[in-house]
């Protein structure tokens, strides 16, 4: 009995840290902090006017949300890490023209 009792115990340990290991995104986390970055920088060298600024964040947040949906189960399959990188390049590519254009502040 105290057997079965340890080896729940034991299961009950590794499991949740099992399931999290796997749904760790470090390069998709790193990603998304160097973008909000940029984001920062364009507001505060007047490169990013508020409206342009609300605009990208919104996108942001679209990533963000993707990224927790596809962690909600535990698992980032690779299908989820395409479609969330291509979330990311399609706002990268927002910054970067937002950034560039004529409008200012």
């Amino acid at each position: 009995m105290k057997q079965v009792i340890w080896s729940a115990a034991l299961v009950a340990l590794c499991v949740p840290s099992f399931v999290f290991a796997q749904a760790e995104t470090p390069r998709i986390d790193q990603r998304q902090a160097n973008q909000e970055k940029r984001i920062d920088q364009g507001i505060a060298g007047g490169q990013l006017n508020e409206r342009e600024a609300t605009r990208l964040n919104n996108q942001q947040e679209h990533v963000n949300k993707l990224e927790d949906k596809a962690k909600s189960d535990g698992v980032v399959t690779k299908k989820e890490r395409v479609r969330i990188n291509r979330a990311q390049d399609r706002t990268s590519r927002h910054i970067a023209r937002q950034k560039h254009d004529r409008q200012q502040r």
